[in-house]
């Protein structure tokens, strides 16, 4: 059994340091009394009730929760049909370049992502708004499920769809019986990487937002560039108590899951 040296212990501290330290710092200044983010004036969690009470945040709240669900959505049935193809299509004309424009926005920089988007939507006239951010937000994410769902489709049995289709099951039944249940966890975790994605994006955006809807994203950055108040502590405090809770419910889930699995498996051995 390996033993931790006084160099790896160190060098293991100071890399989660460096990363969960700031935001420590920041949920507990999140509960500073004084207007002034850098001076501690007392414990106080009035900075929460001024945040509920700010339209402007929570109007970019909804807009972002809308449209990550929308877009994630959409994402994930085209990523889920483009991995299909690209798995179970074999060879057929204009593959690669099907493959290519599926991986593109993988490399391409956000910055040109946005900037060609937003060109497409004033060369068609279709103004600036919630639509054209999902939209945008679809075309950018979908790659990414089409990579997790198409990592499952690699490894699967195809012998079980063959199976399914003996016993009189039509193409389409048998995937819906067979190979989505099979492949559910890859189609969720697709659709959480997109859903994910959305909701981190600032640069797609930018682009693609009108002023009629305004993420939160935009939202923070708009405010943190006239300085950090004590409300955006706040604002940053719940979301990362929000993905702590989805974190240890999800390990919790997928631990209770593995000891069922566990538990089957054990009486399957046992019964033969």
């Amino acid at each position: 059994m390996n033993r931790l040296s006084w160099f790896n212990v160190t060098s293991l501290t100071l890399g989660f340091a460096f990363l969960y330290l700031p935001m420590v710092i920041l949920i507990i200044y999140s509960f500073n009394e004084s207007k002034l983010v850098t001076v501690w004036a007392g414990f106080s969690t009035k900075w929460y009730g001024e945040l509920l009470q700010n339209e402007a945040f929570l109007d970019a709240a909804w807009v972002t929760i809308k449209v990550a669900v929308l877009s994630s959505t959409i994402a994930t049935v085209l990523g889920t049909m483009a991995a299909y193809v690209l798995v179970r299509g074999g060879r057929f004309m204009g593959r690669t370049l099907f493959s290519g424009m599926i991986y593109a926005p993988l490399v391409m920089p956000e910055v040109i992502t946005g900037l060609s988007l937003l060109l497409l939507f004033i060369g068609i006239g279709l103004d600036r708004g919630v639509l054209t951010i999902v939209l945008a937000h679809t075309t950018f994410s979908m790659c990414y499920v089409s990579v997790v769902v198409s990592s499952r489709l690699l490894t699967f049995d195809r012998s079980l769809e063959e199976a399914a289709l003996d016993l009189g099951c039509s193409s389409f039944d048998a995937f819906r019986l067979v190979t989505l249940p099979i492949i559910a966890p890859a189609v969720v975790s697709g659709w959480l990487l997109a859903f994910t994605l959305s909701l981190d994006d600032l640069v797609i955006a930018s682009f693609a937002a009108g002023p009629s809807a305004t993420t939160l994203p935009i939202k923070i950055f708009s405010a943190v560039r006239l300085g950090v108040s004590p409300e955006i502590n706040a604002l940053s405090t719940i979301m990362i108590g929000i993905v702590t809770i989805g974190v240890i419910g999800a390990s919790l889930v997928s631990k209770r899951n593995s000891l069922k699995q566990q538990k089957d498996e054990q009486a399957a051995a046992r019964a033969a």
